[in-house]
């Protein structure tokens, strides 16, 4: 029998975690998460962070194991993983269970990243300024202008991404999307997709209600102690980018809980999207 790596993945809410750790015990496999944002350490409540009792029924990998600080990457975690990844096998196991919703993530340890050039950090600085004074859309049309490409296929209202596609093309004088070559980098290991869905409603009260659980799990607060770190990549995330708001005094907290609740139903709405383009993925109806 050949080795396997195991993807539990769906949208956010769904119930990845507790399907991951039933799966991982049948398998005799630790569970390797693939989320982007619950490897930070200080990020406990708002990522929903499998509880002590789950962390307890099996080992896990990449759950909050570095600060907010710590500059982390799709790229640096498709190194690591793939590193623990042939630990593992090489110790004896024939199948591992991984679980996450961070589409990029995913890709990386699946496919391999293209190459894009690193960029001058004063030059990310300057746009990350130019951000938060004039808003996403000026750089939205600066980014159409040069990569009209990239500006059709990207989150437009997610700063960070506009962000990114324009300092490569800035820097380079090149589009971003010139740099995506599309090669694959073969892995030595099987790899089989499990996507688990909900029908929608069930699956938007679900986050509804686990919104109004962090709230009273004290979300709040931690988005408060996290405000110092405010402008870097791991603090642009549902559930801390609105309370700041809050905190900033632009909306009360009844409409920051509601925002929460909104973006987090889109941002499971766009990870559907994303996957199911993707027909190597075997979908479980929960």
């Amino acid at each position: 029998m050949g080795r396997s790596l195991e993807i539990i993945l769906g949208p956010t809410g769904v119930g990845k975690t507790a399907y991951a750790i039933s799966r991982a015990l049948e398998c005799g496999s630790p569970v390797i998460s693939c989320d982007s944002r619950q490897i930070y350490r200080e990020m406990r409540i708002g990522t929903a962070v499998p509880s002590d009792e789950e962390l307890s029924a099996v080992k896990h990998y990449f759950i909050r194991e570095i600060p907010v600080t710590q500059n982390y990457t799709a790229g640096i975690y498709e190194v690591q993983a793939l590193e623990l990844i042939d630990r593992l096998f090489a110790q004896g196991h024939e199948t591992l269970v991984m679980c996450g919703g961070s589409m990029l993530y995913i890709d990386a340890l699946c496919y391999g990243l293209d190459d894009f050039p690193e960029v001058p950090m004063q030059l990310r600085e300057h746009l990350v300024e130019c951000l938060r004074d004039e808003g996403v859309d000026t750089l939205a049309a600066q980014l159409r202008e040069l990569d009209p490409v990239t500006y059709e296929e990207i989150d437009l209202t997610n700063g960070r991404r506009v962000i990114r596609a324009l300092e490569v093309c800035l820097y380079t004088g090149k589009p971003f999307s010139s740099f995506k070559t599309r090669r694959f980098k073969e892995r030595n290991f099987e790899i089989r997709k499990i996507g688990l869905e909900r029908p929608r409603e069930e699956l938007y009260g679900r986050l509804d209600a686990r919104v109004l659980q962090m709230m009273e799990d004290g979300l709040e607060e931690e988005a408060r102690s996290l405000l110092p770190y405010r402008d870097l990549t791991a603090l642009q995330t549902v559930g801390y980018r609105e309370l700041f708001e809050y905190f900033d005094g632009k909306i009360n907290l009844d409409e920051a809980v509601r925002r929460i609740q909104v973006n987090t139903r889109h941002y499971a709405k766009r990870q559907l999207t994303w996957w199911r383009r993707d027909p190597s993925i075997e979908w479980v109806s929960l």
